[in-house]
């Protein structure tokens, strides 16, 4: 029951995330544009990461109250890697499919009511260069995200304020530094969605460049961290 429970709470809240990552772009135009700042790219990257951050600091408030629910299957992979917590490969392969289901859901939902002179800017993460290029471009940033994450939390400051801005400093960072390879996504879940929005959910391009490749980075990530962030050896009970 429990791993249903999780399934259920991931898939709930990566519907609740693409619906609500997918404005970002939309409310970065409007909100620099009513400021009149949009001709000075500082202030509008500053905007994105302050709304990145808004997103960030409430669903990750809304995924404790569903338990430890996740909206990307690359994090809830890599904490799993890294011993952060005790989840299980069963586990893990009921929140995937709900995780991706969740997505789609969202990706359609917020192309639903999103007004038309916008639903131009609802394209989700897309592949801009050749095939291996783009899946190691993928791997790559999945890869200094999830170490970045793992740092940030479990080694960075103790303020979860100060934490959640550097987590959506790293974000937009990587975003703006992969935007011509992969979009990026750097959430399997994410391009999954948009990529069923799409017609190429089925193909072999977006299972290796968004799936298996940042799988990779990111379990590679948690290995390494757990190398060099040995976790503390278990006290054993005298008997």
């Amino acid at each position: 029951m429990g791993v249903i429970k999780a399934a259920i709470g991931d898939g709930v809240l990566t519907f609740m995330w693409v619906f609500c990552v997918s404005t970002v772009g939309t409310l970065t135009g409007l909100i620099s544009s009513a400021l009149r700042v949009q001709a000075l790219p500082p202030a509008v990257i500053f905007i994105t990461t302050f709304l990145i951050f808004f997103l960030v600091f409430v669903f990750s408030a809304i995924g404790q109250v569903l338990g430890g629910a996740s909206f990307n299957p690359t994090a809830t992979a890599a904490l799993y890697a890294a011993g952060v917590v005790p989840d299980s490969l069963i586990s893990m392969a009921f929140r995937f499919p709900a995780q991706a289901a969740g997505a789609v859901g969202g990706a359609l939902a917020i192309m639903e009511v999103m007004p038309t002179q916008y639903k131009h800017m609802l394209k989700g993460p897309s592949l801009k260069v050749d095939l291996h290029t783009g899946a190691v471009a993928e791997g790559v940033m999945t890869f200094i995200i999830s170490f970045l994450v793992l740092l940030i939390l479990l080694k960075g400051p103790k303020s979860s304020i100060v934490k959640t801005w550097l987590l959506a400093m790293a974000t937009v960072t990587l975003v703006i530094s992969g935007s011509a390879y992969t979009g990026p996504s750097m959430n399997p879940a994410n391009a999954f969605g948009w990529a069923y929005v799409n017609n190429w959910h089925n193909t072999w391009d977006q299972l290796y460049v968004y799936w298996i490749c940042p799988f990779i980075g990111a379990i590679l990530a948690a290995w390494i961290f757990r190398f060099i962030f040995p976790p503390p050896p278990t006290k054993q009970k005298k008997a």
